[in-house]
């Protein structure tokens, strides 16, 4: 199994515009094959003292699939290159990690 962290930061006051094409696009990834799992997550409300924060303009895609293949097939999906060119006015960065279990 493969583990994709992909940390989004917006430009500021963007985020929401970046996670409503995002909602748009879930279920079309989600349908790919070898999709696990397909997920956004932003700061929890309350903050813990001594834990570390995002911040307001970030949020990040917590992702699973089943090998490497099905992920090389989701990066050059048309549906994901449509997202891509939708949101890039709107993304100061983005940080993609590809991960394995340890």
């Amino acid at each position: 199994m493969i583990h994709v962290l992909a940390i989004i930061t917006a430009k500021p006051g963007m985020r929401g515009r970046i996670l409503e094409a995002y909602r748009n696009n879930v279920e079309t990834v989600r349908a790919e094959a070898g999709c696990l799992a397909y997920e956004a997550v932003v700061d929890v409300a309350v903050s813990l003292t001594g834990f570390a924060t995002f911040g307001e303009d970030t949020f990040v895609v917590v992702e699973k699939w089943a090998s490497m293949d099905a992920l090389r097939v989701h990066a050059i999906a048309p549906h994901m290159k449509a997202y891509a060119n939708e949101v890039k006015d709107l993304t100061a960065n983005r940080a993609i990690h590809v991960l394995q279990a340890a």
